[in-house]
This record gives structure tokens, sequence and C-alpha cells, in this order.
């Protein structure tokens, strides 16, 4: 498919009417990750200290730099201002790369940005693997507080959960999402309660949200301040879903829920348990469910198994739009897309996504065992993405939203260098577990940039080798080719040139349909296209037409419905009468291959599991006539 810039510059989406049900829809999907981070946050950064002993001092400037990470990363820079940069409505950091792309001319620096996007998507892959794994463990870890003896079960109970949570993807979360947001709105009083009547004991811990406390911890122990770093950064993973569902809710609700009602529970639980640590200093073996009495432990639980199952079907449904997206910019090859849903186009199911993360979080949990392990694994990915975020929002304020080259830099230079100082505190873990989300986005990195240089160098052949439309077009009258009845679409990437599987058709059956489609699908960088922008066509011969469709970075295909809206354009159009012709490409290795052998190799076991076109555009099977071409690259 070919790419396509759209003209249509960074507009503010118009505010919606808030509601209850927006506010409970965005507890329930928007904030599931960030919600369930006081499982496992606070312990984690004070467990650094454990052995020098836990005074007032740590504890006060643990949570001093937890509170300034939600203010300055969720409230100021994603909250404030990134969630303004919208590409018709939707965020995302796939749509913040379209919007910092837009109007660039430099191809260098368009594939610069490009790399940032999809480097930042494939970290976005590795969070996905990561939280579910992480947030069922340390919630199921709640039975060891309620009966030492039921440790044994974490690791069963756990992967049964996990197991659970994958299979049900297939039906669709429509009928779950509805009370996704009870669940959290719940999940959000509780432990706000919780964290407040601890409070009660110890008022004074509430001086922490003075930043001295964190600047006297981080002067006092210097590089091991900068090691905790890597844990405090755990208390905002999931920043990055305020921005990604925006498109579904409008940014309204997600400032709204987060001021007033989020981010005011997140503190009083984080301060909570640092007045529980204070009181006794034992309790730092599970702060967050020994904060509840002996009697609501197991409700806890139970309670937190819910909250980590809704975060982490947050994450998957992102996996699964973040490959749709992939797959329409180019990046990835088509994969099946099951709509689960006859009314929300959003609501999708990938069925290879879907295998993939449910494999590596298994392995994730019997690899590491705990959720104390896997934090090491969890920071790399999420500060890796905030950091490609921060560059590109400042390329999108300055070029889409006017600001002034010192402003942009200014202020996000200031986050960058945030972000960078979280980024290279989780680089020390590396060694500990943080090389799984690293290597895994490496790797779908180079399947991503490889699939692009693949699919490039085709299109390029293709243009070699291929006849142009106008000298086509100019021979057609004096040629005796048979016209038949019927209409036959033929697909093509370039529609300057005429497709290879007329000309095999020609040369096979010497004849050609009295009614001819050149049908180009274009990739346009907003996220959707308006069904009465979707096509344009041009008359080029009696009976021939050519056809652009586009496509927003976050539809799906659907080819035989577009056509039909083109009966409005007066083009009959008779599904039952359309013949569908397709050239089956057979890649085979160059004399001088213009891939390295191994991108060759990963280029070619792609294509070959990529799903066939008709399936991916939704046209019926039995109306397609496919011709192979053998293509060298």
């Amino acid at each position: 498919m070919a790419h396509a810039s759209s003209g249509v510059t960074a507009q503010p989406a118009a505010r919606p009417a808030l509601r209850l049900s927006a506010l409970l829809g965005v507890l329930g999907v928007v904030y599931g990750d960030i919600g369930t981070s006081p499982l496992y946050a606070f312990k984690a950064s004070l467990d650094h200290f454990a052995r020098r002993g836990i005074s007032e001092y740590e504890v006060f400037g643990i949570l001093s730099l937890i509170f300034w990470s939600l203010v300055l990363i969720v409230t100021v820079k994603y909250v404030t201002l990134v969630m303004r940069a919208d590409n018709r409505g939707e965020g995302g950091i796939l749509a913040l790369m379209a919007l910092a792309q837009r109007g660039i001319a430099s191809e260098r620096m368009h594939y610069a940005l490009a790399l940032l996007g999809i480097g930042g998507a494939c970290l976005f892959f590795g969070d996905g693997v990561i939280t579910p794994a992480i947030s069922v463990l340390s919630a199921v870890e709640g039975l060891e507080v309620v009966a030492a003896p039921l440790r044994e079960f974490v690791l069963p109970v756990s992967a049964v959960v996990i197991v659970a949570l994958f299979v049900s993807q297939s039906y669709g979360t429509g009928s779950i999402g509805r009370v996704f947001g009870p669940v959290m709105a719940v999940w959000f009083t509780a432990i706000g309660l919780l964290g407040a009547a601890e409070i009660a004991h110890h008022p004074h811990i509430l001086l922490a949200v003075l930043p001295s406390y964190a600047v006297l911890l981080v002067v006092h122990y210097k590089f091991l301040a900068f090691v905790v770093l890597g844990s405090v950064v755990l208390a905002v993973t999931g920043a990055e879903a305020l921005y990604a569902d925006m498109g579904h809710f409008g940014r309204q609700p997600i400032r709204v829920a987060w001021s007033f009602f989020v981010l005011p529970c997140l503190v009083l639980n984080y301060f909570g348990q640092g007045a529980l640590v204070l009181r006794h200093p034992e309790a730092l073996s599970s702060p967050f469910f020994l904060l509840a009495p002996h009697g609501l432990r197991l409700p806890l639980v139970i309670l937190a198994t819910l909250a980590t199952v809704i975060a982490s079907q947050a994450l998957i449904s992102g996996a699964y739009s973040m490959a749709r997206q992939c797959t329409q910019l180019g990046f990835l090859p088509r994969m099946t897309v099951q709509h689960t849903s006859a009314t929300e186009e959003g609501q999708i199911y990938l069925p290879q996504v879907n295998s993939a993360l449910l494999v590596g979080v298994l392995i994730l949990v019997f690899s590491f065992g705990s959720s104390d392990a896997l934090a090491s694994a969890y920071g790399i990915a999420v500060t890796g993405t905030f950091t490609f975020t921060c560059v590109l929002a400042a390329v999108a304020f300055r070029r889409q939203f006017g600001w002034s080259r010192p402003a942009a830099l200014g202020v996000f230079g200031a986050f960058f260098l945030i972000d960078l100082t979280f980024f290279a505190a989780n680089a020390l873990k590396i060694p500990e577990g943080g090389w799984v989300p690293l290597a895994l986005g490496i790797a779908l990195t180079a399947m991503m940039t490889t699939w692009k240089r693949g699919r490039d160098l085709l299109l390029e052949r293709w243009k070699q080798d291929s006849l142009p439309l106008a000298s086509f077009l100019a021979r057609l009258p004096q040629s005796r080719t048979v016209r038949v009845p019927g209409m036959a679409v033929f697909l093509t990437g370039n529609p300057e040139h005429v497709p290879g599987a007329l000309l095999h058709n020609l040369k096979h059956n010497k004849v050609l349909h009295e009614r001819v489609l050149f049908v180009t699908m274009q990739n346009i960088d907003v996220p959707e296209v308006p069904s009465e922008e979707r096509s344009t066509i041009t008359e080029l011969a009696p009976g021939i037409h050519r056809v652009l469709i586009g496509y927003g970075f976050m539809e799906s295909p659907n080819l035989p419905r577009d056509l039909g809206l083109l009966r409005a354009k007066g083009v009959e159009f008779d599904p039952m009468q359309v013949s569908y012709f397709l050239g089956r490409e057979t890649l085979v290795r160059a004399t001088v291959p213009k891939l390295p052998m191994w991108r060759l190799w990963l280029f070619l076991v792609m294509a070959r599991n990529a799903v066939p076109a008709t399936e991916f555009f939704r046209i019926p099977s039995d109306r397609v006539v496919e011709l192979g071409v053998r293509v060298a690259i």
C-alpha cells in the first residue's frame, strides 16, 4: 500500500460533555496500569535501603521522589502538555510520530522520526509482555500475607489467571469492559481509604510532599539514590496510556479523573505505606497488603487480582491496536484482524499477537518467579518510551503548534533530561532482567525496519519492470484486445503503472473486462478517514477508472465495502459481478542481493507468514483470481 500525507493541520479536539460513564470508562481502561503500581513500586524502592536499616530519612525521601515523579511526569508532561498534541483526536506515540513528520521535506529527518516512533512502539510491546506478568504476580503474592503456606500456590494461580485472560481475548472486551470502570473505582477508593487510615496514625508523613526530602536523599546517598530512581519510576508506569487512549474518551475525562480522583488516591496509598513502615518496620515485607486489617486481606487480594487483570487487559488491547497501526504504516506484514464488536471499530483481536504475548508472559512468570525479580525488567521499556515521546513532542510542538525553538527546547529539554536520568538508572538493571524488554525492543525494531526496507525494494523492482499506465492506455484503442462482460478490480501499489496482474491476465487469457478499476490503497497520516473522503475516482478511458482509497493508521481495510460506496459517485458496482485480480509474489534471492543475508532471510520468513491479501482486505475468496509472479531481491 502506498503512503500519502494529509494536508490536515493539528487542531484541538472538541471537548466532549463530561459524563459519569466516561469517567468510569477512563478508570477502567486508562488507569489500570498506573493504578496497580502501589502493589510493588514503594516496596521495590525502599528495598534498596533495607540492608542499611530503614529510617524516617529514607521513607520521606522515597515518598518525595514518588510524589514529584507523579506530578512532573504524569500531571505536567502528559496530562498538561503532551495530551494537547492530538492527531485528529487520537493519541499515542505513532499518532505523535505522524504529527511530528507532517510537512517535513527532509527524508533523513522523516526516517529519524519514524525510527523514534517505531522504537517507542516496540518498547510498548515489551511493556505489554511484562505488565501482565508483574501485575498478576504482585497481586497473587498477597496470598503469602494471608497465610504463609499458600506461597507454593502463587505461581500456579498466576499462570491460571494469565492463561484465562489471554484465552478470553477472542470473545472481545465489550461485555467485560462494562465492569472494568466500577471495579477500578472500588479499587482506587479502597487503596485511598487504606492509606488515609494509616496516615491518621502518622500525619507527619504528609511533609514528604516537600521536594527538599527528595533533594536531601539524592545529595546524601548519591549513586545509591541514582539506583533507586530505577525503582521509583515504577510508580509512573502506565503514564503513556493517558495519551494513547485519548481518542477513546477525549482529554477532559482523563484530566478530571486524574486530578481529582486517581492522583489523590495514589498519593494517599503511597504515603500510607510509608507511615506503616515507620510504625512497623517489619511491614516492609509487604507494605501494601499489610495496610489492610487481617480480616480484609483476602478480599483485598481478590480485588487486587481483578485490578491487575484489568491493567493487563488495557495493555493487551493496546498491543492489538499498536500492531494494527504498524501494519497500516507498512512496518509489519499483514496479520489476521478479527473485529469483536459490530459497533466499535476499535475492538479488535489479533490471534498472532495474542499467542506471542501469552507465551512471552508465561516465560517471564516462570523464569523470574516473583514480582520483585520482575521489577528489574520493568523500567527500561517505560522510560525508553518516555524519552522517545519527549523528542517527538518537541518536534510536534515546534512545527505544528508554533512554539519558538527556545520554548520547545527549554520545556521538553528539561523533561528529556528527567526521562534520560530515569532511563540511565534502569540501564543499571540490564544484567538483572532489564535486558528482556531491551532485547525484545531491538528484535522488533529490526523486524519492522527490515519489513519496511524489503517492501520498498519490492516497489522499486516493480517500478523498473512495469509498464507506465499512460503508455498502456494510449495503445489500448489500437489493440485487438477482446472486452468481456463484468468488472475487474486490479490492486496496484502505484497508480501510475499498470498492475502486473493485468499484464499477466492479458498474456494468458488475452481478454479485458468491459469495466476495469485500478485500485490503490493509501496510508494517510491521520487516525481515521471520513467515509465521504475515503475515495477519489478518475476516468482514464471508457470503462476504465482509477480509484484511490485512503485509510488512517487506526483503521482496518474493507475493500468490498468501500468500493460499494462508489455507486454514489456514478460508478456501477455489483459485488456479484466483480472479479478481483491479485498478484501473488514468490520472493527469491537475487544474484546481487540488496539486503544483508540475515535481513533477507528475516524478510522472506515474514513474507511467507503474512496473511493473504484476500483475508486482510476482506475480499470474498470466491471472487479472487491470483496470478503468480517471481521477484528477485
